[in-house]
């Protein structure tokens, strides 16, 4: 396989993409903080833990988002950073849903393999670079 052919076409979808992936990271990042000063002010103490741990993955995932979905020219980074995206909402999301609706954490482990294999779809493709 050559590069060419991994080599995602500079298309609109592919722009608006990007934009996107960059907003949901730029989002996550926010609402990071907020969550992080909700568990920190209004949550007992088992609840704090697991609101944290929420917000931190959040966090640098959403700043990760932000400041890599701009140099995702190739599909598997790109892909990668979708994954990392997904990732994210379905850990941090788990853990907050556990919090608000006592929703089961049962997605948390696949989110968390979902941000571990964007990671590592990230790292191969700027080998490839």
């Amino acid at each position: 396989m050559t590069p060419e052919s991994v080599a995602v076409p500079s298309s609109p979808a592919h722009r608006a993409t990007t934009r996107v992936l960059a907003c949901i990271g730029a989002l996550l990042a926010a609402l990071s903080v907020a969550l992080a000063a909700y568990a920190a002010h209004a949550a007992d103490a088992e609840a704090q833990q697991r609101l944290q741990s929420a917000a931190w993955f959040a966090f640098g995932h959403g700043i990760a988002l932000t400041a890599l979905a701009p140099g995702a020219v190739r599909r598997v980074g790109l892909a990668g950073l979708v994954a990392l995206a997904v990732g994210t909402l379905l850990f941090s999301g788990s853990l907050v849903g556990a919090h608000f609706f006592a929703t089961p954490t049962s997605v948390a482990p696949f989110g968390g393999g979902l941000m571990m294999l964007g990671w590592l779809l990230w790292a191969a493709d700027s080998l490839r670079r």
